[in-house]
């Protein structure tokens, strides 16, 4: 199943936990993983998150001031977030095209602001702050399972499709004709339940499937890797690899 990296932190980092567990295995096709990125000690420096866009959507909550959380999705380029010197994320990644809530309301930026929406994210988030991380999976799988009652998280025919099969896509034309739909189908569907148009979910999946194979089996050559890689992560390869962890 499609397993995108971690987002990027420098390998000249220290006192920064990112901690990261998979939900119960009858999740497994809902949700890619529970997430936690905090810090060990007050750092001397502002630390800055490479973002990296994977098609995901996150549930988002700020650990050091409950009122804020979110529901969060990058685009089709890398986001740089400042988060200070100190803080205390965690969060629940769901595999594209699975959040069936209304796409308009999620946030492909950084949350900073109190929730002011209808899911029990503060509530939640209460909870939350109280336990380890250890602990914390036990709420992510409880508020996971209210979603799926209320019909706001559920497996996506399209995408789980497309995601099983990744290695054999190399067009859009291939994604249609493994989904069995017209182009035109396709597009209508992949933008309503991912926000996405085959073209730039298909960009964001080769660039996450490089990561964990050779680039010449998602890509024509060299350097169409190389200019795609750049224009979504803001690095060569090269560059990537050296500054940060993967």
């Amino acid at each position: 199943m499609y397993d995108p990296i971690q987002d990027g932190i420098a390998k000249s980092t220290q006192n920064v936990s990112n901690n990261e567990a998979k939900p119960p295995g009858r999740y497994a096709n809902l949700v890619h993983s529970y997430w936690e990125l905090k810090t060990d000690n007050k750092l001397a420096d502002d630390f800055c998150l490479h973002a990296l866009p994977d098609a995901c959507v996150n549930i988002l909550f700020n650990q050091a001031d409950t009122q804020i959380a979110g529901v969060t999705a990058l685009r089709t380029e890398y986001e740089l977030l400042n988060l200070g010197k100190e803080f205390n994320y965690c969060g629940i990644q769901f595999y594209p095209g699975v959040w069936q809530g209304d796409q308009k309301e999620t946030a492909d930026s950084f949350v900073g602001t109190p929730y002011r929406g209808k899911l029990p994210l503060i509530e939640t988030s209460d909870k939350l702050v109280q336990c380890d991380f250890i602990d914390k999976q036990a709420i992510f799988t409880d508020l996971v399972d209210q979603l799926i009652e209320r019909k706001l998280v559920a497996v996506n025919p399209v995408t789980e499709a497309i995601l099983t099969n990744s290695d054999s896509i190399l067009t859009v034309t291939d994604m249609a004709d493994l989904t069995g739909m017209s182009p035109r189908q396709l597009q209508r569907t992949l933008k309503k339940s991912t926000g996405f148009s085959p073209h730039d979910f298909l960009k964001v999946i080769r660039l996450q499937q490089s990561f964990k194979q050779h680039y010449l089996d998602s890509y024509a050559d060299q350097s169409h890797f190389i200019h795609s890689f750049r224009k979504i992560t803001g690095y060569t390869p090269a560059e990537y690899y050296k500054k940060f962890d993967v």
